[in-house]
């Protein structure tokens, strides 16, 4: 193959929606009267930006590398997950090109949120902030998400090798 060596990997993930947790996106505390059920801290996010990077690279998933079954994860910041996966990328003898993203919640309203979102993604990831996009939809009161019982995300990444 001549010229630079371009991959692109898929994330998507779902959490239930749970009281008495905090709501974190793209490691950013958002006010909220409920949080998201999971053995971290439940990013959806950074878990479908984590999932994104590894898959570009063909290095398995975020389960592979931070198992729910081990305890050492319970509770910890999504954001360590989506620096490794980016430390792989990097040690795979690639460099991150770009990161698009979609958060799909019913409430609370995100747009306020972003640029905090954005920034803090992209110093985790060691990246320009406009290599780091991220959009937030609803469901239109369809399905899970719709009825207010999970969130998703999903996200894209695209690495290059010989620029």
């Amino acid at each position: 193959m001549n010229g630079p060596e371009i991959r692109t990997g898929l994330g998507w993930d779902n959490h239930r929606i749970a009281t008495g947790r905090p709501l974190i996106l793209g490691g950013i505390v958002i006010e909220s009267d409920f949080g998201l059920e999971g053995h971290s801290d439940a990013d959806v996010l950074a878990h479908a930006i984590t999932d994104a990077l590894l898959g570009a690279v063909a290095l398995g998933d975020i389960g592979m590398h931070f198992p729910d079954t081990d305890p050492q994860w319970k509770g910890v910041g999504s954001l360590l997950f989506l620096a490794h996966a980016a430390q792989l990328v990097r040690e795979a003898g690639y460099e991150i090109g770009n990161i698009d993203s979609t958060v799909i919640l019913e409430r609370p309203k995100l747009k306020d949120y972003r640029l905090a979102i954005r920034e803090t993604l992209a110093a985790a990831l060691a990246l320009p902030v406009d290599r780091v996009s991220v959009k937030f939809k609803t469901s239109e009161k369809v399905g899970p998400v719709g009825e207010g019982r999970s969130a998703e995300a999903q996200a894209v990444a695209t690495v290059v090798r010989g620029r």
